[in-house]
């Protein structure tokens, strides 16, 4: 850890100025570039231009200036710039004249870059090197730019250019071209949990480790953002910074908040979650960052449940992972992905939402109804083992009222089965032939006519003869199945040497009355109309056929 910059006055300075990287040595995470970055610096590779992008608070200008110290410092070119040289002493404190920064968000014009292009014309008044370093690239013109395309792609080779920009895909190919390109990444949680440990200590702050905890939560994987945090929290509480008091400043929710909702979808309890809405609004909790809260704290019990408690892509500290491991292995992964997609579109809608707290409560009773559902392989199991639940549902893939296709071939034993999906054979055919005649393919169609469809999960399979192998084949009947399909389906052709002929339709109708009395008659077939009211029999295939 560094030392903090000597103070000329009594003047207070924030926490993220105080405690910027003046080296390579100082700076966290961003392995990759600074390994880049120094081996460079060392072999004298030193290019003409350079674009940081990344997300706020990485280090994308702090870089760009420990660079500058790196190639003007009077020991220099080198890695470990001295510190104590006027040139490294005004880059760090902005006051040098040839190191030049300048706020692309104010001076993005095309007047501005033209007046760039003129000052780089000119030696440096007394570095080494003459360094512009632009901050929010992106906003730099599309005119602005062009007249700095010439300069760039030929400067002189006293000058070096640092674009720093936080939306890179908005700078112009032209330019990206004649940089090297670094990505700042995120900075990892524990790392930065570190800084704040390191700057309490150095600062006489006491602070509880949850308190670190969220405030580091806070930045979201910018030390920037988190070392403001700090400053707020102290600010705030002053030197003993307790998790309660940083969490009701920073707009956070415990875990143990968090955990409420879990133990209330566990139960199946709507009015508990009616009352976890009206607990928060009455202690004056921001709605919408609860839901941002809930957001991650589903992504983190889903993460535990897959991957486990102590997995890196869970930050948290000790305690919280527990309590995360804990609790993520009473749902299934069914339900936790289930319940991070309906946080997450609950959280898009309250930020428009001119009344969360309808929104809220809306939202988290279709989350406890979503837990009532039951997947429908569970229901047809215990159909088979007599010892059906009396309250079940399906979850809205498979509607309630209808029998899928796996279940008819276990309910009624025999060459008859009963089938109530809308995507069975005998529909797939009706379907799919007058799809193919309104369109006058008719020959595709007379394949369909004279093949067995038999449907799978995601797939359809075509019994056919030989004769039609070039017509089931064909992206024509890939593009009509796709087209009445609600979900992809893969296409399977299976050729035999004598073609499926096509029943007449009065033997075909005879057939169907007999096999659908059959079915209904089947005593599986009955108890599962009597557990779904309603629910009707759509379509009938022999086994045989």
């Amino acid at each position: 850890m560094h030392e903090p910059v000597p103070q000329a006055d009594a003047h207070y300075q924030v926490i993220a100025r105080k405690y910027r990287p003046r080296s390579f040595a100082d700076l966290i995470g961003q392995e990759h570039v600074k390994t880049t970055l120094e081996n460079a610096l060392t072999q004298r590779r030193i290019a003409h231009g350079y674009i940081f992008s990344g997300q706020r608070g990485t280090g994308k200008t702090t870089v760009a200036r420990i660079v500058a110290r790196c190639l003007n410092c009077a020991e220099g070119p080198t890695v470990t710039p001295c510190g104590r040289c006027a040139s490294c002493v005004e880059i760090h404190s902005g006051g040098s004249i040839d190191v030049i920064e300048i706020d692309a968000a104010s001076n993005r014009g095309i007047n501005e870059m033209r007046e760039l292009r003129e000052s780089v014309r000119f030696r440096p008044a007394r570095d080494r090197y003459k360094v512009f370093i632009i901050d929010e690239a992106h906003q730099i013109t599309s005119e602005a730019f062009n007249a700095l395309l010439k300069t760039l792609e030929e400067p002189p080779e006293w000058v070096v250019f640092m674009l720093c920009t936080t939306e890179a895909h908005k700078i112009p190919n032209t330019i990206a071209s004649r940089c090297q390109q670094f990505s700042f990444r995120s900075v990892d949680y524990e790392q930065v949990l570190g800084l704040l440990r390191d700057i309490c200590a150095r600062e006489n702050i006491e602070a509880e480790a949850e308190a670190l905890s969220v405030i580091t939560l806070a930045g979201e994987g910018s030390v920037r953002d988190s070392l403001s945090a700090l400053d707020q929290s102290i600010a705030c509480c002053g030197r003993m910074l307790q998790a309660a008091d940083v969490r009701q400043l920073l707009g956070r929710f415990s875990i143990q908040t968090l955990e409420q909702v879990a133990e209330a979808l566990l139960a199946l309890d709507g009015r508990r979650m009616l009352d976890i809405v009206q607990e928060m609004e009455g202690s004056g909790g921001n709605l919408q960052h609860f839901c941002r809260e809930l957001c991650r704290f589903f992504r983190n019990l889903l993460v535990a449940r897959i991957a486990g408690a102590e997995s890196r892509l869970i930050a948290a500290g000790g305690p919280e992972r527990e309590r995360l491991g804990s609790l993520s292995s009473r749902f299934g992964e069914e339900d936790l992905t289930r319940y991070l997609q309906l946080t997450l579109e609950l959280f898009q809608t309250m930020q428009y939402s001119l009344q969360p707290r309808m929104h809220l409560e809306l939202g988290l009773l279709r989350m406890v109804q979503a837990g009532k559902l039951r997947p429908i392989e569970e229901i047809l199991a215990e159909l088979q083992s007599g010892a059906p639940r009396a309250a079940a549902a399906v979850t809205p893939k498979q509607p309630p009222a209808r029998l899928t296709a796996p279940a008819a071939k276990q309910a009624a034993p025999g060459p008859q089965t009963a089938s109530a999906a809308p995507t069975a054979g005998g529909d797939w055919r009706r379907r799919l032939l007058e799809n193919l005649n309104e369109k006058g393919m008719t020959f595709i169609a007379d394949a369909v006519e004279h093949s067995e469809i038999i449907e799978r999960p995601g797939e359809l399979e075509f019994v056919t003869g030989k004769e039609f192998s070039m017509a089931v084949r064909s992206s024509d009947m890939q593009k009509a199945v796709d087209s009445l399909a609600r979900r992809p389906m893969k296409i399977k052709v299976t050729f035999t040497d004598k073609p499926a002929a096509a029943a007449p339709a009065a033997d075909r109708g005879k057939n169907e009355d007999e096999g659908a009395r059959k079915a209904l008659e089947n005593p599986e077939v009955q108890r599962y109309r009597e557990l779904f009211p309603g629910s009707e029999v759509r379509a009938v295939r022999n086994l045989k056929e």
